[in-house]
C-alpha cells in the first residue's frame, strides 16, 4: 500500500532519480556505517562520507583491518578515495581506486 502519494514507486522512476541525482542529494545517499563508538556517540547507524574522514575498508580486494583517510568524494562517480588504496596501470603510472562508499565503515571524523 503506498502511503505518500507524491513519491512514486515504479522502479523505473527510482533509478532515473537516483542516478540523476543533484550533488546536494548524492551526499545523503553516499553514506557509510558507523563504528560501534561513533553510533553510540550520534545514535545513528549511519553517516555522510567526508573527505579526511578515517575508514576501514570491509568488503572487496581491498579490505582490510588497517584505518586509512578519505582522499576525496568523487559524488559524480558515487566513489570515494582512499589513501594507500591504488593500482598501477599497464605504462606504470599508479592511480587511485574508487570504493563505494557503503564498503567502508567510519572509524574517526575529523570534528
Amino acid at each position: 500500500m503506498k502511503f505518500n502519494t507524491h513519491v512514486s514507486s515504479s522502479r523505473r522512476k527510482q533509478r532515473k532519480a537516483h542516478f540523476t541525482a543533484p550533488s546536494s542529494i548524492r551526499r545523503k545517499l553516499m553514506t557509510a556505517p558507523l563504528s560501534k563508538e561513533l553510533r553510540q556517540k550520534y545514535n545513528v547507524r549511519s553517516m555522510p562520507i567526508r573527505k579526511d574522514d578515517e575508514v576501514q575498508i570491509t568488503r572487496g580486494q581491498y579490505k582490510s583491518q588497517q584505518v586509512a583517510k578519505v582522499i576525496s568524494v568523487y559524488r559524480k562517480r558515487w566513489v570515494i578515495y582512499v589513501e594507500r588504496v591504488q593500482r598501477e596501470k599497464a605504462n606504470g603510472t599508479t592511480v587511485p581506486v574508487g570504493i563505494s562508499a557503503s564498503k567502508v565503515k567510519k572509524k574517526r571524523s575529523p570534528s
